[in-house]
């Protein structure tokens, strides 16, 4: 179970997918990123319909893999880095909708109440 609230990160470009955890760990690291902070990395494979997902528990590291059959992930345009994710996007990414859709809303103090 992904926490709520955790940072979620997306790799843009495509990844090795004979790599497990260990290998999407190192990614992480080499990028400069810490693997164990808590956050969420996703990767994808050069075919779009495939996703991994790992992370640090606390307690272990966690990986969830994930084929779509009849479509592709939605997934950015390939550049150099990570893009970030809100957990509301992650869930519409990992169900196979458009994540790019999914926004917070504006929604602002009330000015009195009653």
């Amino acid at each position: 179970m992904i926490p709520t609230g955790v940072k979620v990160f997306l790799a843009s470009e495509p990844v090795d997918f004979r790599k497990g955890p260990d290998g999407l760990l190192s990614l992480v690291r080499d990028s400069g990123a810490d693997p164990f902070g808590g956050a969420v990395y996703v990767f994808r494979a050069k075919r779009k319909d495939r996703i991994k997902i790992v992370w640090w528990d606390g307690s272990g590291v966690c990986l969830y893999a994930k084929r779509l059959e009849t479509s592709e992930f939605c997934w950015p345009r390939q550049m150099v880095g990570r893009i970030r994710l809100n957990a509301s996007q992650l869930m519409a990414l990992v169900e196979g909708l458009d994540w790019k859709r999914v926004r917070p809303l504006d929604v602002r103090r009330p000015q009195s109440a009653g």
